[in-house]
C-alpha cells in the first residue's frame, strides 16, 4: 500500500509542478522578478548563462528539503514529493531548454504534432519582448489551439 500512496503523491507532484510552472511564468517572471526574467525574451549579455537561469535553484532548494525531510525525519513522504519535483524539473529542462531552445543541439529533427505546437505556442509567447501581454502556459501541457496539422 505504502508503495501505491509513494507513486501517487510522485505523479500527482509531477502535475502540480505543471501548475506551478504556469503560474510562477505568469506571476512571478512576468510579475515582480521580471528583472531576472526578462533577458530570456531579450538577450542583453554574451554569456551562455541567463539571469533566467536561477528561477531553477528556487525548486531545485525545495526538492532537496523535501529529500533531505525523507531522510532524516518521520517525513517519508519527502522522498515522493522531491522525486516529483526533480523528475518535473528535468522534464522542463528537456523541453524548455534543449528541444525548444536548443541549449544543446539535440531533438533538432522532432517533427511530430505535439512537438510541432510546443514550439509554435513558445514561439508566439516569445514574440512578446516586453513584461506585458505574454501568453503564459505550461510547458508540457500546452493549449490545443496550437496543434495544427
Amino acid at each position: 500500500m505504502k508503495i501505491a500512496l509513494w507513486i501517487l503523491i510522485f505523479l500527482a507532484t509531477f502535475s502540480i509542478m505543471e501548475f506551478m510552472a504556469w503560474f510562477t511564468h505568469k506571476y512571478v517572471m512576468h510579475g515582480f522578478l521580471w528583472s531576472l526574467h526578462k533577458d530570456h525574451h531579450k538577450k542583453d549579455h554574451e554569456s551562455w548563462f541567463e539571469r533566467n537561469d536561477a528561477f531553477f535553484i528556487f525548486y531545485a532548494i525545495v526538492s532537496m528539503v523535501c529529500f533531505y525531510l525523507g531522510a532524516e525525519t518521520t517525513f517519508w513522504y519527502g522522498w515522493p514529493l522531491g522525486f516529483g519535483i526533480l523528475a518535473y524539473g528535468i522534464a522542463y529542462f528537456m523541453v524548455h531548454d534543449i528541444f525548444i531552445h536548443q541549449r544543446f543541439k539535440l531533438f533538432r529533427n522532432a517533427n511530430n504534432w505535439y512537438a510541432r505546437g510546443v514550439r509554435r505556442a513558445h514561439k508566439i509567447h516569445h514574440k512578446h519582448l516586453g513584461k506585458e501581454d505574454g501568453e503564459c502556459f505550461g510547458m508540457l501541457v500546452v493549449p490545443f489551439k496550437y496543434f495544427k496539422k
